[in-house]
């Protein structure tokens, strides 16, 4: 299975698994999930989302603090 991923300006082709998971990915990648917000094909998607073929995920970083 191909999807695309998109992380700030740089974009890529991945190929994984059937059934990979948001999370899947974030774990993979060491980014803890209350730091970023991810969109699947352009609509916001909780972490338990399932990735399919063509898909495009787009993690983007939040950036808080006082």
């Amino acid at each position: 299975m191909e999807f695309t991923l998109i992380i700030g300006d740089e974009k890529e082709s991945k190929d994984s698994k059937d059934g990979i998971t948001i999370k899947n990915i974030l774990e993979d990648m060491d980014f803890p999930t209350e730091t970023v917000v991810v969109k699947k094909n352009g609509q916001i998607v909780i972490e338990e989302e399932k990735i399919h073929e063509g898909d495009v995920i787009e993690i983007i970083k939040v950036i808080y603090g006082g």
